[in-house]
């Protein structure tokens, strides 16, 4: 069954068996009898209308009104993105087995949708914060074979990583959301340039080559995830000290 997303854009109505939605296809192509996957719970597609007219299916960059199965409607929220998957589901263990040893799983998710998948069970905050943790070490997996698949370079790289991460440090603190010490070492290695030097190229930043300024923007988004685990470092620590120093530079970046 190919892969589909919705984005739901608000709930009209919902009661304990499901609910009408109004959504938008983001990618594939939504059609009735499909499984999605809403953090840990599922909800069917049963109907779908565009323009008051019953269609059977609709594709990415078009919008329709659904109606779906499942007690879990009633808490979608706006901007949730809903990931088909196959009529038994991908359930977070057979993901975690998957990744680990790398059995046969059938309709195997590409990285982007693994990725989206894995970033909504983390973000999910109606899940208990041990099942978001694992959810979390998925989407870390996830940005490793999003970077591989796409020839990602190793500041786009990570970006991908210090999203996850730096979400899992905010949200649980050091210990069980990770080590902000490493995810900061680790970013600012990435950085190929000093402060003072991102901070003579934004000047004028709209004169200079669109790569440059490409880099100048990675940077600074870099630096945006990194910063939820500032507030994490030790007194004295290096970390901390060229933060600060590219904390005065970010805002003038592109």
């Amino acid at each position: 069954m190919p892969i589909a997303e919705l984005q739901v854009y608000a709930v009209e109505e919902a009661d304990v068996a499901g609910g009408v939605c109004l959504v938008r296809c983001v990618g594939g192509t939504a059609r009735s009898g499909q499984v999605y996957a809403a953090g840990e719970s599922r909800v069917w597609l049963r109907g779908m209308e565009r323009y008051g007219r019953a269609v059977d299916s609709f594709g990415a960059g078009h919008t329709a009104r659904v109606r779906l199965a499942g007690a879990v409607v009633a808490l979608l929220s706006r901007g949730q993105v809903l990931t088909s998957v196959p009529p038994e589901g991908h359930g977070l263990a057979e993901l975690e087995a998957w990744l680990a040893t790398g059995p046969p799983l059938a309709d195997e998710p590409p990285p982007r949708t693994l990725r989206s998948l894995a970033v909504g069970g983390m973000q999910d905050e109606r899940l208990p914060d041990g099942v978001r943790l694992r959810w979390g070490r998925v989407a870390l997996e996830a940005a490793y074979r999003c970077a591989a698949a796409e020839g990602a370079s190793d500041l786009v790289r990570g970006i991908e990583l210090a999203f996850v991460r730096g979400y899992l440090v905010r949200e649980f603190g050091p210990g069980r959301g990770g080590d902000p010490a490493a995810l900061c070492r680790e970013a600012l290695a990435l950085i190929d340039l000093t402060p003072a030097e991102a901070a003579e190229r934004a000047r004028d930043w709209r004169e200079l080559p669109r790569e440059r300024i490409v880099h100048l923007r990675l940077i600074r988004n870099l630096l945006r995830w990194t910063g939820a685990a500032r507030p994490y470092l030790a007194p004295g620590d290096p970390s901390a000290e060229a933060l600060e120093a590219w904390r005065r530079v970010v805002p003038r970046l592109p």
